[in-house]
Protein backbone atom coordinates (compact mmCIF):
# COMPACT_ATOMS: atom_id res chain seq x y z
CA UNK A 1 0.00 0.00 0.00
CA UNK A 2 1.90 3.00 -1.30
CA UNK A 3 1.41 6.75 -1.63
CA UNK A 4 3.25 7.42 -4.88
CA UNK A 5 2.14 10.72 -6.40
CA UNK A 6 0.42 11.83 -3.19
CA UNK A 7 1.28 14.96 -1.24
CA UNK A 8 0.89 14.85 2.52
CA UNK A 9 0.94 17.59 5.14
CA UNK A 10 1.76 16.44 8.68
CA UNK A 11 1.64 19.00 11.49
CA UNK A 12 3.79 18.49 14.56
CA UNK A 13 5.99 16.21 12.48
CA UNK A 14 9.36 17.12 13.97
CA UNK A 15 9.19 14.61 16.80
CA UNK A 16 7.26 11.68 18.23
CA UNK A 17 4.08 10.55 16.52
CA UNK A 18 4.17 13.16 13.78
CA UNK A 19 7.69 12.22 12.81
CA UNK A 20 6.64 8.56 12.63
CA UNK A 21 3.71 9.44 10.36
CA UNK A 22 5.87 11.57 8.07
CA UNK A 23 8.57 8.91 7.81
CA UNK A 24 6.06 6.15 7.04
CA UNK A 25 4.32 8.15 4.29
CA UNK A 26 7.63 9.21 2.74
CA UNK A 27 9.00 5.66 2.82
CA UNK A 28 5.93 4.60 0.85
CA UNK A 29 6.28 7.26 -1.82
CA UNK A 30 4.46 10.37 -0.61
CA UNK A 31 5.93 13.84 -0.82
CA UNK A 32 5.65 15.29 2.66
CA UNK A 33 5.40 18.76 4.16
CA UNK A 34 6.99 18.31 7.57
CA UNK A 35 5.46 21.03 9.73
CA UNK A 36 6.81 21.81 13.18
CA UNK A 37 7.65 25.19 14.75
CA UNK A 38 9.91 23.36 17.18
CA UNK A 39 8.47 24.83 20.36
CA UNK A 40 8.55 23.43 23.87
CA UNK A 41 5.93 21.03 25.23
CA UNK A 42 3.95 24.06 26.45
CA UNK A 43 4.10 25.65 23.02
CA UNK A 44 6.63 28.37 23.77
CA UNK A 45 9.70 29.14 21.70
CA UNK A 46 10.67 27.96 18.24
CA UNK A 47 13.37 25.90 16.59
CA UNK A 48 13.59 24.93 12.93
CA UNK A 49 15.85 22.01 13.80
CA UNK A 50 13.28 19.24 14.42
CA UNK A 51 11.43 19.73 11.11
CA UNK A 52 14.67 20.07 9.17
CA UNK A 53 16.11 16.95 10.81
CA UNK A 54 13.11 14.88 9.68
CA UNK A 55 13.40 16.24 6.15
CA UNK A 56 17.08 15.24 6.10
CA UNK A 57 16.18 11.74 7.34
CA UNK A 58 13.57 11.39 4.61
CA UNK A 59 15.98 12.61 1.93
CA UNK A 60 18.69 10.26 3.18
CA UNK A 61 16.25 7.38 2.71
CA UNK A 62 15.49 8.44 -0.86
CA UNK A 63 12.24 10.26 -0.12
CA UNK A 64 11.11 13.80 -0.78
CA UNK A 65 10.01 16.34 1.83
CA UNK A 66 10.07 20.02 2.70
CA UNK A 67 10.22 21.60 6.15
CA UNK A 68 7.74 24.19 7.36
CA UNK A 69 7.87 25.98 10.72
CA UNK A 70 4.62 27.95 10.71
CA UNK A 71 2.28 27.57 13.69
CA UNK A 72 -1.17 26.03 13.41
CA UNK A 73 -2.29 28.32 16.24
CA UNK A 74 -3.23 31.17 13.88
CA UNK A 75 -5.28 31.31 10.66
CA UNK A 76 -2.31 32.77 8.78
CA UNK A 77 -0.04 30.01 10.06
CA UNK A 78 -2.47 27.30 9.01
CA UNK A 79 -2.83 28.78 5.55
CA UNK A 80 0.94 29.05 5.18
CA UNK A 81 1.31 25.35 6.00
CA UNK A 82 -1.13 24.33 3.26
CA UNK A 83 0.36 26.89 0.88
CA UNK A 84 3.75 25.22 1.39
CA UNK A 85 2.33 22.03 -0.12
CA UNK A 86 0.55 23.82 -2.95
CA UNK A 87 3.52 25.98 -3.87
CA UNK A 88 6.09 23.18 -3.69
CA UNK A 89 4.08 20.25 -5.01
CA UNK A 90 0.94 21.75 -6.56
CA UNK A 91 -1.57 19.76 -4.50
CA UNK A 92 -2.53 18.43 -1.09
CA UNK A 93 -3.97 14.93 -0.88
CA UNK A 94 -3.44 14.06 2.77
CA UNK A 95 -3.71 16.22 5.87
CA UNK A 96 -2.73 14.84 9.25
CA UNK A 97 -3.13 17.30 12.11
CA UNK A 98 -0.95 16.02 14.91
CA UNK A 99 0.54 19.21 16.41
CA UNK A 100 0.01 19.50 20.14
CA UNK A 101 0.98 21.17 23.39
CA UNK A 102 0.18 20.56 27.04
CA UNK A 103 -0.43 22.97 29.91
CA UNK A 104 -1.60 21.13 32.99
CA UNK A 105 -3.58 22.62 35.86
CA UNK A 106 -6.55 21.65 38.01
CA UNK A 107 -9.84 22.99 36.67
CA UNK A 108 -10.34 25.29 39.65
CA UNK A 109 -6.92 26.84 39.02
CA UNK A 110 -6.52 26.78 35.22
CA UNK A 111 -5.81 30.19 33.72
CA UNK A 112 -7.61 31.49 30.67
CA UNK A 113 -4.24 31.89 28.94
CA UNK A 114 -3.43 28.21 29.45
CA UNK A 115 -6.90 27.18 28.26
CA UNK A 116 -6.64 29.27 25.09
CA UNK A 117 -3.05 28.25 24.35
CA UNK A 118 -4.00 24.57 24.20
CA UNK A 119 -7.31 25.05 22.37
CA UNK A 120 -5.50 27.27 19.83
CA UNK A 121 -3.18 24.42 18.82
CA UNK A 122 -5.37 21.33 19.10
CA UNK A 123 -8.82 22.53 18.06
CA UNK A 124 -8.46 25.89 16.35
CA UNK A 125 -5.24 24.54 14.87
CA UNK A 126 -7.19 21.70 13.27
CA UNK A 127 -9.60 24.19 11.72
CA UNK A 128 -6.74 26.45 10.63
CA UNK A 129 -5.32 23.69 8.41
CA UNK A 130 -8.56 21.93 7.43
CA UNK A 131 -10.19 25.15 6.26
CA UNK A 132 -7.60 26.02 3.56
CA UNK A 133 -6.97 22.39 2.54
CA UNK A 134 -10.60 21.25 2.29
CA UNK A 135 -11.64 23.27 -0.81
CA UNK A 136 -8.57 22.07 -2.73
CA UNK A 137 -9.35 18.47 -1.84
CA UNK A 138 -13.01 18.80 -2.83
CA UNK A 139 -12.15 20.50 -6.12
CA UNK A 140 -9.66 17.72 -6.88
CA UNK A 141 -12.22 15.04 -6.02
CA UNK A 142 -9.89 13.40 -3.51
CA UNK A 143 -8.64 13.92 0.02
CA UNK A 144 -7.75 12.14 3.22
CA UNK A 145 -8.00 14.05 6.51
CA UNK A 146 -6.84 12.54 9.79
CA UNK A 147 -7.35 14.63 12.93
CA UNK A 148 -6.08 13.76 16.39
CA UNK A 149 -8.19 13.34 19.50
CA UNK A 150 -7.18 11.60 22.73
CA UNK A 151 -8.40 9.38 25.50
CA UNK A 152 -8.81 12.61 27.46
CA UNK A 153 -11.09 13.94 24.74
CA UNK A 154 -13.25 10.82 24.95
CA UNK A 155 -13.27 10.24 28.69
CA UNK A 156 -11.65 13.26 30.34
CA UNK A 157 -8.63 13.28 32.60
CA UNK A 158 -7.38 15.20 35.60
CA UNK A 159 -5.67 18.58 35.16
CA UNK A 160 -6.25 18.86 31.40
CA UNK A 161 -9.64 20.54 30.96
CA UNK A 162 -8.15 22.59 28.10
CA UNK A 163 -6.75 19.53 26.32
CA UNK A 164 -9.87 17.41 26.88
CA UNK A 165 -12.21 20.11 25.59
CA UNK A 166 -10.08 20.68 22.49
CA UNK A 167 -9.74 16.99 21.72
CA UNK A 168 -13.49 16.42 22.05
CA UNK A 169 -14.12 19.33 19.68
CA UNK A 170 -11.85 17.81 17.04
CA UNK A 171 -14.31 14.92 16.67
CA UNK A 172 -17.12 17.29 15.78
CA UNK A 173 -14.95 19.06 13.21
CA UNK A 174 -13.97 15.77 11.61
CA UNK A 175 -17.59 14.65 11.43
CA UNK A 176 -18.59 17.78 9.51
CA UNK A 177 -15.64 17.39 7.14
CA UNK A 178 -16.69 13.77 6.56
CA UNK A 179 -20.29 14.75 5.82
CA UNK A 180 -19.45 17.69 3.55
CA UNK A 181 -16.59 15.90 1.81
CA UNK A 182 -18.39 12.63 1.08
CA UNK A 183 -19.71 13.68 -2.32
CA UNK A 184 -16.23 14.81 -3.42
CA UNK A 185 -14.15 11.81 -2.44
CA UNK A 186 -12.82 13.38 0.75
CA UNK A 187 -12.74 11.27 3.90
CA UNK A 188 -12.16 12.54 7.42
CA UNK A 189 -11.43 10.36 10.42
CA UNK A 190 -9.97 10.73 13.89
CA UNK A 191 -7.07 8.90 15.47
CA UNK A 192 -6.87 8.56 19.25
CA UNK A 193 -3.20 7.68 19.70
CA UNK A 194 -1.16 6.89 22.77
CA UNK A 195 2.61 6.61 22.68
CA UNK A 196 5.46 7.37 25.01
CA UNK A 197 6.76 10.63 23.53
CA UNK A 198 7.65 13.96 25.12
CA UNK A 199 3.89 14.62 25.48
CA UNK A 200 4.06 12.05 28.30
CA UNK A 201 6.49 14.27 30.19
CA UNK A 202 5.78 14.14 33.92
CA UNK A 203 3.95 10.80 33.73
CA UNK A 204 5.47 7.66 35.23
CA UNK A 205 5.66 5.28 32.26
CA UNK A 206 7.98 2.71 33.86
CA UNK A 207 5.29 0.03 34.03
CA UNK A 208 3.90 0.68 30.54
CA UNK A 209 4.04 -2.02 27.83
CA UNK A 210 5.79 -1.13 24.55
CA UNK A 211 4.13 2.07 23.35
CA UNK A 212 6.27 3.50 20.56
CA UNK A 213 4.91 5.70 17.76
CA UNK A 214 5.52 2.82 15.33
CA UNK A 215 2.50 1.06 16.88
CA UNK A 216 0.27 3.98 15.93
CA UNK A 217 1.58 5.04 12.51
CA UNK A 218 0.17 2.08 10.50
CA UNK A 219 -3.40 2.91 11.56
CA UNK A 220 -2.88 6.52 10.53
CA UNK A 221 -1.31 5.33 7.29
CA UNK A 222 -4.39 3.28 6.45
CA UNK A 223 -6.71 6.21 7.20
CA UNK A 224 -4.57 8.32 4.87
CA UNK A 225 -4.51 5.75 2.06
CA UNK A 226 -6.67 5.82 -1.07
CA UNK A 227 -8.17 2.45 -0.11
CA UNK A 228 -9.50 3.76 3.21
CA UNK A 229 -13.10 2.59 3.20
CA UNK A 230 -14.48 4.56 6.14
CA UNK A 231 -15.21 8.18 6.99
CA UNK A 232 -16.55 9.98 10.01
CA UNK A 233 -15.11 7.41 12.40
CA UNK A 234 -12.78 7.41 15.42
CA UNK A 235 -9.97 4.89 15.89
CA UNK A 236 -7.90 4.05 18.96
CA UNK A 237 -4.25 3.03 18.64
CA UNK A 238 -2.66 2.29 22.01
CA UNK A 239 0.05 -0.19 23.03
CA UNK A 240 -0.56 -2.39 19.98
CA UNK A 241 -4.36 -2.34 20.29
CA UNK A 242 -6.30 -0.84 17.38
CA UNK A 243 -10.03 -0.34 17.96
CA UNK A 244 -12.96 1.80 16.92
CA UNK A 245 -14.66 4.21 19.32
CA UNK A 246 -18.20 5.34 18.64
CA UNK A 247 -21.10 7.20 20.21
CA UNK A 248 -24.14 5.17 21.14
CA UNK A 249 -27.49 6.01 22.70
CA UNK A 250 -30.05 4.10 24.67
CA UNK A 251 -33.43 3.68 22.94
CA UNK A 252 -34.86 6.09 25.48
CA UNK A 253 -38.37 6.64 26.73
CA UNK A 254 -41.12 8.64 25.04
CA UNK A 255 -43.84 10.51 26.92
CA UNK A 256 -46.19 13.18 25.61
CA UNK A 257 -45.29 15.27 28.66
CA UNK A 258 -42.74 15.05 31.43
CA UNK A 259 -42.37 16.13 35.03
CA UNK A 260 -39.24 16.01 37.14
CA UNK A 261 -40.81 13.09 38.97
CA UNK A 262 -41.43 11.26 35.67
CA UNK A 263 -37.72 11.50 34.81
CA UNK A 264 -36.79 10.14 38.24
CA UNK A 265 -39.26 7.25 37.83
CA UNK A 266 -38.03 6.36 34.33
CA UNK A 267 -34.31 6.96 34.81
CA UNK A 268 -33.38 3.26 34.91
CA UNK A 269 -35.04 2.66 31.54
CA UNK A 270 -33.66 5.90 30.12
CA UNK A 271 -30.16 4.73 31.06
CA UNK A 272 -30.59 1.08 29.97
CA UNK A 273 -27.75 0.29 27.55
CA UNK A 274 -28.80 -3.26 26.69
CA UNK A 275 -29.99 -2.26 23.19
CA UNK A 276 -27.73 0.58 22.08
CA UNK A 277 -28.41 2.69 19.00
CA UNK A 278 -25.78 4.14 16.69
CA UNK A 279 -26.22 6.75 13.97
CA UNK A 280 -23.26 6.67 11.53
CA UNK A 281 -22.05 10.14 10.64
CA UNK A 282 -22.19 9.47 6.88
CA UNK A 283 -24.46 9.60 5.04
CA UNK A 284 -26.73 11.41 7.51
CA UNK A 285 -26.30 10.56 11.18
CA UNK A 286 -27.66 13.94 12.22
CA UNK A 287 -30.85 13.44 10.22
CA UNK A 288 -31.19 9.80 11.23
CA UNK A 289 -31.01 10.80 14.89
CA UNK A 290 -33.77 13.36 14.50
CA UNK A 291 -35.93 11.01 12.43
CA UNK A 292 -35.64 8.31 15.11
CA UNK A 293 -36.77 10.69 17.83
CA UNK A 294 -39.59 12.06 15.68
CA UNK A 295 -40.74 8.51 14.88
CA UNK A 296 -40.99 7.72 18.59
CA UNK A 297 -43.06 10.85 19.11
CA UNK A 298 -45.34 9.99 16.19
CA UNK A 299 -45.77 6.40 17.32
CA UNK A 300 -46.42 7.52 20.86
CA UNK A 301 -49.07 9.96 19.70
CA UNK A 302 -50.79 7.26 17.64
CA UNK A 303 -50.92 4.93 20.63
CA UNK A 304 -51.58 7.61 23.20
Amino acid sequence: MRFDGRVAVVTGAGRGLGRSYAMLLAERGAKVVVNDPGGSITGSGSDAGPAEDVVREIAASGGEAVANTDSVATPDGGKAIIDAALERYGRVDILIHNAGNVRRAALRQMSYDDFDAVVDVHLRGAFHVVRPAFPHMCDAGYGRIVLTSSIGGLYGNHQVANYAAAKAGVIGLSNVAAMEGAADGVTSNVIVPAAVTRMAEGIDTSAYPPMGPELVAPAVGWLAHETCSVTGEVFIALAGRVARAFIAETPGVYRASWSVEDVAEQIATIRDTSNPLTFPVVPDGHGDHIRYSFAMATQGALHG
